[in-house]
């Protein structure tokens, strides 16, 4: 395969991951903001997706609905829904021999609903829970098509460490962000308000309920987000999955340099796999979750140089 049709492979999948985790974030957290009691800030869902200025995090900070147009709309923000499914949208029409008609239409017309202006125009005057879940229902379909009409071959694979790669990223962003606000505010993780929007920002709220019967404990939540391996949104599932693709197309190319990255991608599975939360506690979270991270960006940097090189 092309390293350019690698490349816009994998990336088409890193953004539609990345639209998909946004929208969630959204709709969990404008549901907080409705319950707040005080003033929400919006400071944290910004910082997890952006670095923009100062004063646009003080102009929008306590303001819901211009969160959520700027996050999905707001075509100066780099990150907001609209710009990263249009950067999709032209990854995948460049490859569109290597996708199946159905995934490029259900992409296509993903990128006609983020521009409807009937959209912008709910954002600004209707229910937002609305339009995020139509919104997600698209993602939704798309990862089904994805599953059902697509070769398990090299493309697939290279969308597969695309999408785990990007969701381990954010997973690990989220509970970093979320955690260290908590030690400004310890009693935010002795409720069972803070610690219940986090697992419903990963939809991991259902399986917490299920795998710990002793109510809401931080330790019990870094555990699921972190370690647990049937939990499809916890690093180790995203690695475990990073390493199993990865291995598949070792199989099919012959490059020197992947043994590098196999071993990056192996040392790092083996460092969550033999973490407890004892070890992680003792190390410090922010620490331990640094780490992981710029591990996980060590991955894709090599990624880039051995397999996109000459994309």
């Amino acid at each position: 395969m092309l390293s350019r049709v690698a490349s816009n492979l994998y990336w088409l999948s890193r953004y539609m991951e990345r639209s998909d985790g946004i929208l969630r974030i959204l709709k969990i957290n404008y549901a907080s903001s409705q319950d707040a009691l005080n003033e929400f800030s919006w400071r944290p869902v910004i910082r997890i997706y952006n670095s923009p200025d100062e004063a646009v995090i003080r102009d929008i900070e306590f303001k819901s609905r211009d969160v959520l147009q700027y996050m999905i709309t707001g075509k100066d923000n780099p990150n907001s829904i609209i710009n990263i499914i249009t950067l999709a949208r032209e990854n995948a029409r460049s490859v569109q021999d290597h996708l199946t008609k159905d995934l490029w239409q259900c992409l296509n017309e993903y990128y006609h609903l983020v521009n409807d202006k009937r959209l912008i125009s709910a954002l600004k005057k209707g229910d937002p829970v609305s339009v995020l879940d139509e919104l997600i229902k698209q993602v939704m379909l798309y990862y089904g098509i994805g599953e059902v009409t697509m070769e398990r071959g090299e493309g697939r694979s290279f969308m597969n460490i695309g999408k785990y790669l990007e969701r381990s990223i954010q997973s690990t962003d989220i509970l970093d962000i979320k955690f260290n606000k908590a030690n400004s505010d310890p009693d935010l993780l002795t409720g069972t308000t803070y610690l219940r929007y986090l697992l419903l920002s990963l939809g991991a709220y259902d399986l917490y309920l299920k795998t710990y019967r002793q109510g809401f404990d931080p330790e019990n939540v870094l555990e699921l987000v972190v370690l647990n391996n049937d939990f499809p949104r916890s690093v180790l599932y995203s690695v475990n999955n990073i390493y199993r693709y990865f291995e598949r197309l070792k199989q099919n190319n012959d490059i020197v340099e992947s043994k590098e990255l196999s071993f990056m991608i192996g040392r790092l599975q083996s460092t969550i796999k033999y973490s407890t939360v004892e070890t992680i506690t003792q190390q410090g979270l922010h620490t331990y979750l640094g780490q992981v991270k710029k591990d996980l960006y060590g991955i894709g940097n090599a990624l880039n140089q051995n397999y996109f090189a000459y994309a």
